[in-house]
């Protein structure tokens, strides 16, 4: 196993929800753990408090807007002082328009998502590259299931999520030659303020009139897939998107809504 103990570790949107989760996970293992977020989005003392209670040593909590590089640089900067490698990079910013229809459809606005959602999972990598002189150990973005399955309101952030995964396999595959895995991590529902922000504050309520409540995913289990990818058990996984559902991808149709008609109250 991947001894992480006092190896640093980037967790960027990590102050809430799957990121401080991520964060929680790596520091129970020793790791040095910094948690970016954009200013205004963070309560540090009651995210101290929280490894506090938890008996791990506190993060340190960094202002830094990612979709910024310069932002970053200076992150980077400030943990190489004391750190002779980036361990893991956890991409873990998703910035979208909420659309509502094509009236919404604006250019700047999916770039916007882009700049946030999915090219951070490279640039802050090769920051990192260009401060330590080596690519982070792990590199891990998240997704969603957005780009297979219809989300409502959710087309840019879909279409970005499709161009990280995309580049997550295409960067896999030039680092071959570096000591460096490449992965994603998709989870199915979340129960989360983005969630609540993006579909509505209703909908957690409608998708368990329909026996769904077992579909939404828990932070927990998400942060634990990421923490796994770097644990030095999956060093042979890279170029790859995992799905984290508890399986109800393929039982998410019709067919189970029939087979389970007499406990459904609709």
């Amino acid at each position: 196993m991947n001894d992480l103990r006092g190896k640093a570790v980037v967790i960027t949107g990590g102050t809430m929800g799957i990121g401080l989760a991520t964060g929680l996970a790596f520091a129970s293992s020793g790791a040095a753990v910094t948690l970016t977020h954009k200013w205004g989005t963070a309560d540090e003392d009651a995210i101290r408090a929280t490894f506090e209670a938890a008996k791990l040593a506190p993060p340190d909590i960094v202002q830094a807007d990612a979709g910024q590089d310069d932002d970053m640089l200076d992150v980077f900067r400030d943990i190489a002082r004391s750190h002779g490698r980036l361990e893991a990079l956890i991409a873990n910013v998703s910035v979208g328009l909420v659309v509502r229809g094509l009236d919404d459809y604006e250019k700047r606005s999916l770039f916007k998502s882009i700049d946030y959602s999915a090219w951070p999972m490279f640039s802050h990598a090769k920051l990192a590259r260009d401060v330590f002189g080596k690519w982070p150990r792990y590199i891990v973005g998240l997704s969603s299931g957005g780009p297979d399955h219809f989300y409502k309101n959710y087309d840019f952030v879909a279409a970005s999520k499709s161009v990280m995964e995309t580049l997550c396999r295409y960067m896999s595959y030039r680092l071959l030659d570096e000591d460096c895995r490449v992965n994603v991590v998709r989870s199915r529902l979340v129960r989360t303020e983005s969630l609540r922000a993006t579909f509505g504050r209703d909908f957690e309520a409608f998708a368990e009139r329909f026996n769904m409540k077992r579909q939404f995913i828990s932070c927990e289990e998400v942060a634990n897939a990421i923490f796994g990818l770097c644990s030095g058990f999956m060093d042979g996984v890279s170029g790859q998107v995992l799905m984290v559902d508890r399986g109800t991808s393929f039982v998410d149709n019709v067919m189970r809504l029939y087979e389970e008609r007499g406990e459904l109250d609709v």
